[in-house]
């Protein structure tokens, strides 16, 4: 870049071109700890369905960081007081507000590290990243952590109308093609005001706000738990169990990342604090870093192990069967012994109990719109009105009904 640019340009396609002044911002967009999100899949396995959605968490958080400088210069406008150094705090915890995803985003969040979700990460890089730049960051923390006084920088960063939402939606619409996810962002934050120290949305955005919250619902029916990335998932975790069960059993195993050897290894907990070693090796750990491991492994002795690795490298994926209540004790063992049985008739012997690498009941509960904890108001004649409240249509109370959907991921072998 010429040394008399003051700004650098990202080209992007879902929130066009983007500039970011020379300074602390662009310090860390250059940081390896944020160039790590260029290979974190920003859709985990989103793309063994959808084959566009190959973006990354990186392209987000410039875009989220984007939406924050329209919204926060919106804001002054409106003569909200929002001083450079809050100005510059918002935007950089914009940025970092998911630098501590693991590889291939959620898939393994709960698996690498237990107790754990990846904000717990995020803050440790963020106070890592304070170090460094000499307490640069002080304030981005703050607001991060909801600690900083103006509550309503902290409701742009994490809220159900935050800007990491109106980015992702938009951004994974366009990459997967699914157009029911399409959310009119400029018009949602065009209307956007601070009152009473919130954030709110003008009554003449409310329709804009109302296609928001059903893109949220349709995104979650469609892309984030289709069928297919649920199996995906569940046998991604398989995979891992695995490896960790033979690792317990005596039998070692070789990593091609030792990165990774020493979470699976390690096993360590965030229930204690998370230690710098830890920190360092997660910042450093990737998509490629588990790809490496399953090409290795599909040629392990461990058949079940190379059995797994295979149909996961194959795109040779389970079948998602939803359940209409939560499964009996009669049906857990009906699919525990049709899946050895299966097994054994396509000439795969193993003991019975082994069987459950093979299948997985969970459950998923989604809510597009939570009213009774973490609000959102809309302004009308100087007065805040819970959306719910404020809507012209029963759309919105209907969706404020969570969905909770039981499955069991299994052999396409068997029937349920």
């Amino acid at each position: 870049m010429d040394k008399s640019t003051r700004y650098k340009i990202f080209n992007d396609p879902v929130q066009g071109f983007i500039t970011v002044p020379k300074g602390i911002i662009l310090r860390l967009i250059d940081h390896p700890y944020v160039q790590r999100l260029r290979r974190i899949r920003q859709l985990g396995l989103g793309y063994l369905v959808f084959p566009g959605a190959e973006h990354s968490r990186f392209s987000h958080a410039l875009g989220a960081l984007e939406l924050g400088q329209r919204v926060l210069q919106n804001l002054r406008e409106k003569d909200t007081t929002i001083s450079d150094k809050e100005y510059e705090g918002t935007l950089i915890a914009l940025l970092l507000h998911d630098v501590g995803h693991g590889p291939l985003s959620h898939t393994l969040e709960h698996t690498l590290i237990k107790n754990f979700t990846h904000e717990m990460m995020s803050l440790a890089i963020m106070k890592e990243l304070n170090k460094q730049f000499d307490g640069a960051l002080d304030t981005a923390i703050q607001i991060f952590t909801n600690q900083y006084p103006k509550k309503f920088l902290y409701q742009l960063v994490s809220s159900q109308l935050d800007l990491d939402r109106l980015d992702y939606l938009r951004r994974d619409s366009f990459f997967t093609g699914v157009s029911e996810g399409t959310v009119g962002i400029n018009r949602i934050l065009k209307t956007m005001r601070v009152f009473n120290g919130n954030i709110v949305i003008e009554k003449k955005g409310i329709y804009a706000l109302e296609n928001y919250i059903i893109a949220r619902r349709l995104m979650y029916m469609q892309v984030y738990l289709h069928k297919t990335v649920l199996s995906a998932d569940a046998l991604l975790r398989m995979i891992f169990k695995r490896v960790s069960d033979v690792l317990d059993s005596g039998v070692d195993l070789h990593f091609a990342s030792p990165k990774l050897e020493y979470f699976v290894k390690e096993k360590p907990s965030a229930k204690k604090k998370i230690s710098r070693k830890a920190i360092d090796l997660y910042a450093a750990l990737d998509d490629y870093d588990v790809y490496q491991n399953i090409k290795d492994w599909q040629y392990s002795k461990d058949i079940i192990l190379a059995d797994l690795c295979s149909r996961f490298l194959n795109r040779d994926l389970f079948r998602t069967t939803f359940l209409e209540n939560k499964p009996s004790k009669e049906l857990l063992h009906a699919v525990h012994d049709k899946t050895y049985n299966a097994l054994v008739e396509s000439g795969f012997p193993i003991p019975k109990e082994q069987a459950s690498y093979y299948y997985q009941f969970d459950v998923n509960k989604t809510e597009a719109y939570k009213y009774r904890n973490e609000s959102i108001w809309i302004l009308d004649d100087n007065e805040a009105i819970e959306f719910s409240k404020a809507a012209d249509t029963k759309n919105i109370i209907a969706l404020t009904e969570p969905i909770v959907r039981h499955f069991v991921v299994h052999l396409k072998s068997i029937t349920i």
